[in-house]
């Protein structure tokens, strides 16, 4: 049976590949493996871990379009365009529509302040809306967010750990909510584990990247 997933590849953090006969979308690429020119890069914020010029620079061909919070976008020539939270944006046949995404737990608050205007993406690939949340915590904003795929991050420090984000999967209610933010800078496997046991009854899909896990 096909997976939502089986057209994503995960490199490492948050970075991913879609990629069908027609399109190769990168969100947030960083150490990327393949040499697949992108067609569109979408990035969510401006850490290194999400935003890296190396990884840009070595998939980007002319026609590339991008994506990225406003602050990320005046450093990134080409065909670029700006975005902020709750905006809709077209790419070809691609519907792309801009969240939220900033803390709200105190010991976070400086990590990703929300006056940052730094996004997660809801994104139409083929029949479907896969929500990549970026670095975020569960605010309230994201409660009414509609997608078949929710990619939330897991690892805690700098974003939701598996336990709110498995309070988000549960308020969205997708039809598979993936885990991802975990496993390098912060987090390890069992995170995953822990959240695929509290999001339920939402079906979890753990990925295995491209990289190995270095905790």
């Amino acid at each position: 049976m096909a997976s939502l997933m089986d057209n994503f590849t995960w490199f490492r953090q948050s970075a991913f590949l879609w990629k069908d006969a027609d399109y190769r979308i990168y969100i947030d690429p960083w150490q990327v493996t393949t040499d697949d020119p992108a067609d569109i890069i979408v990035i969510t914020h401006a850490h290194f871990d999400h935003f890296s010029m190396d990884d840009i620079d070595k998939i980007r061909k002319e026609s590339t379009q991008i994506f990225a919070p406003a602050d990320v976008a005046k450093e990134i020539s080409g065909n670029v365009t700006p975005v902020s939270p709750g905006e809709s944006h077209h790419a070809g046949k691609l519907s792309i529509q801009t969240v939220p995404a900033y803390n709200i737990v105190e010991e976070r608050l400086e990590a990703h302040p929300q006056e940052n205007n730094w996004v997660g993406y809801i994104l139409s690939l083929g029949k479907e809306n896969y929500y990549h949340a970026g670095d975020t915590d569960h605010i309230k904003e994201l409660d009414s967010v509609k997608a078949d795929v929710a990619m939330l991050p897991i690892g805690g420090t700098y974003t939701m750990n598996a336990s709110e984000a498995a309070d988000l999967a549960r308020a969205i209610n997708p039809q598979i909510a993936v885990p991802m933010h975990y496993g390098y800078v912060v987090g390890s496997p069992p995170d995953a584990r822990r959240f695929a046991e509290e999001a339920a009854p939402v079906k979890v899909q753990a990925l295995t990247p491209v990289h190995p896990f270095e905790h």
